[in-house]
C-alpha cells in the first residue's frame, strides 16, 4: 500500500491547501467579526484587531518586495517566502471583513448599497487576489483603500465628533500615512519605488476622488453611528425605568425576519410614530433627524413634508433611543429616513 506523499516545501503546501483554507478562513473570520470581535467601533479590542491587520499587511508588503528584489539569501527565509502573500491576503481579508461588518450596521441600504457592495466584492474577490499581491501598485493601492476606510470611523471615535470636515481630515491623514509607508518602502527597496511611484500616485488619486464622491453623495454610511433598531408604530410610551412600550402591526410569519413591519393601517384618530435606537461611541454627541416623506403619484417622486430632530449622546450599547410623531397622515406611501 502506497503512502500518501507529503509536500516537499511550503510553496507546494500552499498550492495544495489554498483552495480549502481561503474559503474557510473567509467564513470563519466574517462570523467572528460579526458576532464577537467587532461589536462596537469604540472598543479597544476592535481597534487593536484592525490595527494588527494593518500592521501585518504593511510588514507583509515590505517582505514581499524585499524578497522579489533578491536581497534575501537566507535559505530558511526563502523556504517560507511563498506563504508571505497568504499572510498579506489574510490581513486584507480580515480588514474587509471587519469593514463590511461595521459599515453594513451603519448603512441605510437605499443610498449606501454601492459602498457596501464594493466592500463585499473586495472581501470575496480577496480570495482571488493572491497573484496580484506580488504587484507593487496593487499592494499599495489596496493598502491606501483600507487605511482610508479605517480612518473614516477611527478618527471620529478619537475626537468624538462627526461631519464633513472630519471626513476631510480622515482623507488627509490617510494620504500622510500612505506617503510615510512609501518612504519606508523607498528606504528598503528604492529601485521598486522609483519605477512604480508615478503609477501608484495616479491610482491613489483616483481612489481618493472615488471616496470623496461616495461620501458627499451619501453612499458611504455615517460611521461610527450605527442603527440598532427602527420601526413604525401606532403608539409609544416611556416607563419610569426608562424602558419603552411600543405598539405595532402584527406581522405575518413570512416577514418575521424584517426589521419592522412595512404596513401601517391608520385609524381616524391614530398618530404615526417612527422610533429608532442609534448607537454612537462613548462621548460622541450629535443630532439625529427623522425626515418624513410622502410619495406623490402625480410627481412620481418622494416629497419631504417635515423634519424632526433630537440630540443623542453616545455610549449606550443598545443605542440612544428617540422617536418622532406625525398626525393627520394622509393615505398613501410614506417613509421616514434617519
Amino acid at each position: 500500500m502506497a503512502r500518501p506523499r507529503l509536500p516537499h516545501n511550503v510553496e507546494e503546501l500552499v498550492h495544495w491547501y489554498e483552495r480549502y483554507i481561503s474559503p474557510l478562513a473567509l467564513i470563519g473570520g466574517f462570523i467572528a467579526d460579526n458576532l464577537v470581535l467587532l461589536r462596537r467601533v469604540d472598543l479597544w479590542t476592535s481597534n487593536l484587531l484592525l490595527f494588527s491587520y494593518l500592521a501585518c499587511a504593511a510588514l507583509g508588503i515590505i517582505a514581499v518586495n524585499v524578497l522579489e528584489t533578491g536581497r534575501v539569501k537566507t535559505r530558511w527565509i526563502l523556504n517560507v517566502a511563498p506563504a508571505i502573500p497568504i499572510v498579506v491576503q489574510f490581513s486584507f481579508g480580515g480588514l474587509f471583513s471587519g469593514f463590511l461588518s461595521l459599515y453594513s450596521r451603519s448603512a441605510a441600504y437605499a443610498v449606501s448599497w454601492i459602498f457596501i457592495l464594493a466592500l463585499a466584492v473586495l472581501l470575496v474577490g480577496n480570495e482571488r487576489f493572491l497573484r496580484l499581491y506580488r504587484r507593487f501598485t496593487f499592494q499599495v493601492s489596496l493598502y491606501f483603500t483600507v487605511l482610508f476606510s479605517f480612518f473614516i470611523f477611527f478618527l471620529p471615535v478619537v475626537f468624538r465628533t462627526i461631519g464633513p470636515w472630519m471626513f476631510v481630515v480622515s482623507g488627509i491623514v490617510s494620504l500622510c500615512a500612505v506617503t510615510l509607508f512609501m518612504k519606508v518602502l523607498y528606504f528598503v527597496v528604492p529601485e521598486v519605488v522609483r519605477k512604480e511611484r508615478t503609477r501608484v500616485a495616479r491610482t491613489i488619486a483616483v481612489i481618493f476622488v472615488i471616496f470623496n464622491v461616495l461620501y458627499f453623495s451619501n453612499a458611504i454610511p455615517p460611521l461610527p453611528l450605527a442603527l440598532k433598531e427602527a420601526g413604525v408604530f401606532h403608539s409609544v410610551q416611556r416607563l419610569s425605568d426608562g424602558a419603552y412600550v411600543l405598539t405595532e402591526e402584527p406581522r405575518e410569519w413570512w416577514n418575521i425576519l424584517e426589521r419592522y413591519s412595512k404596513t401601517f393601517h391608520q385609524a381616524p384618530i391614530d398618530t404615526v410614530v417612527v422610533w429608532s435606537a442609534i448607537f454612537a461611541p462613548t462621548g460622541l454627541a450629535t443630532t439625529i433627524f427623522h425626515e418624513w416623506q410622502y410619495y406623490d403619484p402625480a410627481l412620481g417622486s418622494w416629497q419631504t413634508t417635515n423634519t424632526e430632530q433630537f440630540p443623542i449622546l453616545g455610549g449606550r450599547d443598545g443605542g440612544y433611543r428617540g422617536y418622532s410623531i406625525k398626525e393627520d397622515v394622509r393615505p398613501g406611501e410614506w417613509r421616514s429616513t434617519c
